[in-house]
């Protein structure tokens, strides 16, 4: 049964399995009740001869009523792809990367337009992002006149990239008909579980239920390639376990029973892989003596500690963390296996400083192996090295409020409401004690804010007034100066200035910016002449764009004699990489101020959450870019 139009296919899905009001229709396809009633009609015409109606019931809605369960069944058996038609911009992609890998012949866009009631041009659109997904696994489709497209590429990437596509989807939901009947011959992922669960159970091999679960598809995916003729090349795995030869050799009997042909010896390395790459370790890291492991391990601590000061070198629980992790990213990055992590850019944000130390370590160690170790595999590893930090240094680095006591009243007052300062608010820091004359003959104060007995004016910085036994009102009053964030600010005031800012309005690339920048620096004593070099290789590793057209070029490693940043903003934009940066802030940060370089990555992450990047780019001066900046500190 083919459906006059996509409206009809959609409102024949909603009421498959729901009783739903004509209301609710109306406001999900985005049209009047009448057009709802309307296409009920038409729907109710088209299945008179297939035993089921639409029928309206009062108070609930419309739901299907099937009077000939037989007919109805066969409709469904006969026409299974005439009910799934994907109707947005993103389930298109999905379909249309799913027919490419798996049809033996060309499709021409035409075709497809007609199936799922859209335009040519529409699917044309889509097609930019279907050629984005296949070029992550070196895949290309190839237009030939009068045929249409077809893919090309070789037998590992095709079932690379469709397993991938559905461990995605079948994450999101379990029962997408691409996952569950379309990609995959039905019903096969589900033969495999109880294979897959004894066999893993047998060998004492432990997976994540992701891991299983993408096994579970990698089978289901290998089961068709099978049977439809595509078997994999020659390949043989190196360096794979007893338990999992074994466990492959077991799960490898059913898979041939279901595709129905032979399997070839490369089919069953091919899956030892695919298990040693997302098995759990059990045994001890101290057990663990591979030589590339061990050797990964103690290069990134080392290199954080030569390079950025920080030592983790003693962490014996990051240590073993980092080595379990690593034996099998080893084995996934051998075999170039892609493993999504939707988690990048909030780590990027998270833990903006460990990333940048584990990209620097990763891409120095990668200078001396053929692996190249990929933004998702690093992502994981500065979770790790990121939480590392943080049990070990103030990475978070907070300055601590700083007070101003005001008392007339003798040595043991002033030790009680420090006392209870100290109970209530521990990171408040008592600089000095002064008696109220004193206070009214200072001149200016250094403090954050003042604590006074007694009512005193205010010199330029808040005052709280409280009773030598404060009450809960004066303590709360007391909090909320506590609680205010000084931190960014303060360090705004200390590494932003008027000398190393500039506006561009003329057009620039991105490696004049570099040496110009990075000359200045130089010739004032912030840097040194390997500065620059550093950049531009730290650069040229991974794009140093934070987002939202904010870029934060750095060294690799501390390099500078003087911690600043240099900022700058260009409206008309500056080429940076595949994206265009309009607010650049170039860091020049040195060893001896490394436990303050978090809190000015911190002042960049808040820029981005606030959106702050047009209005940043709007200032005409420093004095405007500053007042802007503090706005955006003080809101977050």
């Amino acid at each position: 049964m083919r459906f006059p139009n996509q409206r009809l296919a959609q409102l024949f899905d909603l009421l498959q399995n729901e009783t739903l009001p004509q209301d609710e229709l109306a406001q999900r396809l985005s049209v009047s009740t009448r057009t709802v009633r309307a296409d009920i009609t038409a729907l109710n015409a088209l299945l008179a001869s297939h035993g089921a109606q639409f029928i309206l019931s009062r108070g609930n809605g419309y739901q299907l009523k099937i009077d000939d369960a037989q007919r109805y069944q066969q409709l469904q058996a006969s026409h299974p792809r005439a009910l799934r038609i994907p109707r947005t911009g993103p389930e298109r992609v999905h379909y249309l990367v799913v027919r490419f890998l798996t049809s033996a012949f060309s499709l021409k866009l035409e075709d497809l337009a007609d199936e799922w009631f859209v335009s040519r041009a529409t699917l044309q659109s889509d097609m930019a992002e279907v050629r984005e997904w296949f070029h992550r696994y070196n895949l290309t489709l190839e237009t030939r006149p009068r045929h249409g497209m077809k893919l090309f590429g070789s037998e590992m990437s095709t079932r690379a990239c469709l397993t991938d596509l559905l461990w995605e989807l079948a994450q999101q939901d379990s029962l997408n008909p691409l996952v569950t009947d379309v990609a995959l011959n039905a019903g096969v992922a589900e033969q495999m579980v109880p294979v897959l669960h004894d066999a893993l159970t047998r060998h004492h091999i432990r997976l994540t239920d992701e891991g299983e679960l993408f096994l579970r598809l990698y089978c289901a995916v290998s089961v068709r390639r099978i049977s439809e003729g595509y078997p994999l090349p020659e390949f043989h795995a190196e360096d794979v376990e007893e338990n999992v030869r074994e466990a492959a050799k077991d799960i490898a009997v059913t898979i041939q029973q279901l595709a129905g042909k032979a399997l070839s010896p490369s089919e069953e390395s091919w899956l030892c892989v695919h298990i040693a790459a997302r098995q759990i370790q059990e045994i001890a890291p101290s057990a663990i003596n591979a030589d590339d492991d061990e050797a990964l391990v103690n290069y990134i601590l080392r290199y954080i500690n030569t390079h950025y000061n920080y030592n983790l070198l003693s962490d014996a629980q990051l240590h073993a963390d980092l080595l379990t992790h690593i034996k099998t990213m080893i084995t996934r990055v051998r075999y170039q296996i892609m493993i999504p992590n939707p988690l990048l850019d909030n780590i990027k944000q998270h833990y903006p400083m460990a990333w940048d130390m584990t990209l620097a370590a990763v891409s120095s160690w990668g200078k001396y192996t053929p692996y190249v170790i990929s933004e998702n595999e690093i992502g994981f590893l500065v979770l790790h090295i990121g939480v590392g930090l943080e049990r070990h240094y103030n990475i978070g680095y907070q300055r601590q409020p700083r007070v101003l006591l005001v008392c007339d009243a003798g040595n043991a007052m002033v030790r009680m409401i420090e006392a209870v300062l100290q109970r209530k608010y521990p990171q408040i820091e008592v600089t000095r004690t002064l008696t109220l004359r004193e206070y009214e003959q200072a001149g200016s104060i250094s403090e954050d804010f003042v604590i006074a007995t007694a009512r005193v004016s205010e010199k330029s910085k808040p005052v709280v007034m409280i009773a030598p036994f404060p009450t809960d009102y004066q303590l709360e009053q007391i909090g909320k100066l506590v609680l205010v964030d000084r931190t960014r600010p303060w360090m705004l005031d200390k590494y932003f200035d008027a000398a190393h800012f500039r506006i561009i309005d003329k057009p620039i690339d991105q490696q004049t910016l570099f040496r110009e920048l990075c000359e200045q620096l130089e010739d004032e004593g912030f840097v040194g002449a390997e500065f620059l070099g550093s950049v531009v290789e730290r650069e040229a590793i991974v794009s140093t764009m934070l987002g939202d057209g904010i870029a934060l070029p750095h060294s690799l490693g501390l390099l500078a004699q003087k911690t600043v940043v240099y900022t700058v903003l260009a409206p008309q934009g500056i080429p940076w990489g595949d994206e265009t940066a309009h607010v650049i802030f170039l860091l020049a940060i040195s060893k001896s101020e490394y436990e303050e370089a978090m809190a000015i990555y911190d002042i960049f992450v808040t820029f981005l959450r606030e959106r702050a990047m047009s209005r940043l780019c709007g200032c005409g001066d420093f004095a405007e870019f500053k007042t802007v900046a503090m706005e955006s500190l003080s809101r977050f």
